[in-house]
């Protein structure tokens, strides 16, 4: 008889720390850490690690220019800024995203407008967003969601016709590529971010990228308190003395401080040197399990889209309880699934539970206060528009799925061993759903309607 999974007294597949933990610092890391302090200059938009991680990173993603800041949601507020993006202005993002896209267009000053994604990769729906296009629409922002590319064939389509910009999330997809080209700047603009779960991870920080010289010195003017500097500016610089201007700088506009600092660009630099190795070593590791577990009925790994490519920053699962002969809801079958697979020692989360209208800064829409910005909009039914009804594709994708691997324990860290592992820990567990689903029924059946346990 098969011993029993982990969760009814089995033994566990795996061990906790079988897990590599991530971000992986290496010695190369410590000496370059090691390398700024040594230097004694710590900050500085033109500061020698800084620029040298722009001039690197542009040409990793073959953007024209590249800023760094000091988080990924400063850079997509820098990206929508610098290309105009203003108070009242709508722009469509997608349901199923992190919070840090619609609050870069609050802002901004500018209104989200949501929309619904593709139930089986989670991206922007292109045909969603014509359709919500209205006078007000200057832009929509694509999230490059888990380390995919969204279509941005039918979205720069979409933008050429009607008049409207493509600012991209890229927070999740360093490396990830559009028919052959990488992410990020094949819009007006985009932004990257750097925090220490993403595949570059350095602790915090962001990337703002553009192939548009006039947008790219409005972000340097707005990253450095709207003052009126100037990329040329940079050769006038003293690596050893970057914060000592030769001229006064006054602030020509409202602008922030959303610089990044020496020591994370120079930890993010020596990251980057290993990114493409650890890319690559991610898709295979990533392709083997799809293989393997698209061979369990009801089982539908998150597929990548012709035309596409993925980092795979995060892995997520679909499970179909009917394909899996199997009759309970698809959100307790996840649930199930969840605490099975977590009892076998796997890292598994849900990142999110319910599409981002259903948030409460979106609920009240309190903003800055009075409403704003949405009260510059006495015309849109925001109501209506943010109603949970219109992301059913959405809310579909949460109640069925689940994530592999954690922000902690991602997959680009773990050795091909571990992630064999995981094809054998879900496979173990999937062969035991009819008994977890019965185990569902027995929890159900001992519980009254006020849910105290019965006698």
């Amino acid at each position: 008889m098969a011993e029993p999974i982990a969760l009814f007294g089995g033994k566990p597949t795996l061990a906790k720390e079988a897990h590599k933990k991530w971000p992986d610092v290496s010695e190369e890391q410590r000496r370059a850490i090691l390398r700024v302090l040594d230097r004694g200059v710590l900050s500085g938009s033109n500061a020698p690690e800084c620029v040298a991680f722009e001039e690197e990173f542009a040409d990793y993603v073959g953007a024209k220019h590249a800023l760094l800041t000091h988080s990924g949601t400063s850079a997509l507020h820098l990206a929508l800024a610098a290309a105009g993006i203003s108070a009242g202005d709508h722009v469509i993002v997608p349901a199923y995203s992190f919070v840090a896209t619609p609050l870069a267009v609050l802002h901004a000053g500018a209104i989200p407008i949501f929309v619904d994604v593709d139930e089986a990769t989670g991206l922007i729906d292109p045909k969603e967003v014509e359709s919500l296009i209205t006078k007000k629409t200057r832009a929509v922002m694509p999230v490059h969601v888990h380390g995919c590319s969204a279509d941005l064939g039918a979205l720069l389509q979409i933008s050429a016709r009607r008049g409207i910009m493509v600012i991209e999330d890229a927070a999740q997809a360093h490396g990830a590529t559009w028919n052959g080209k990488p992410v990020g700047p094949l819009g007006k603009a985009g932004g990257f971010s750097l925090q220490s779960s993403k595949n570059l991870g350095a602790g915090e920080g962001g990337v703002f990228v553009t192939n548009d010289d006039a947008i790219a010195e409005e972000a340097n003017r707005l990253r450095n308190f709207g003052q009126n500097v100037a990329l040329s500016d940079r050769a006038a610089f003293d690596g050893d003395r970057p914060l000592d201007a030769l001229r006064g700088m006054d602030s020509s506009r409202i602008g922030w401080m959303y610089r990044g600092n020496e020591l994370g660009a120079a930890f993010a630099r020596t990251a980057l040197e290993k990114l493409p190795e650890l890319t690559r070593l991610c898709r295979e590791n990533a392709d083997w399990l799809s293989k393997e577990l698209a061979k369990l009925p009801g089982v539908l790994p998150q597929p990548t889209p012709e035309g596409a490519t993925s980092v795979h920053h995060k892995y997520r699962v679909r499970l179909d309880p009917k394909a899996a002969g199997l009759d309970i809801a698809p959100r307790t079958l996840r649930d199930l699934m969840i605490k099975a697979l977590r009892a076998e020692g796997l890292e598994i989360v849900l990142w999110q539970g319910a599409p981002l209208p259903a948030q409460p800064t979106f609920i009240t829409r309190e903003g800055f206060g009075g409403g704003f910005p949405w009260s510059l909009d006495r015309e849109t039914d925001f109501g209506s528009l943010y109603a949970l009804s219109r992301f059913q594709r959405t809310q579909r994708l949460l109640d069925s799925s689940l994530l592999l691997f954690s922000q902690s324990c991602p997959l680009i860290a773990q050795p091909a061993s571990v992630v064999h592992e995981y094809a054998k820990a879900f496979a173990r567990v999937w062969e035991a759903r009819a008994e977890l689903a019965q185990s569902a029924v027995r929890a159900a059946s001992a519980t009254n309607g006020s849910g105290e346990a019965r006698a």
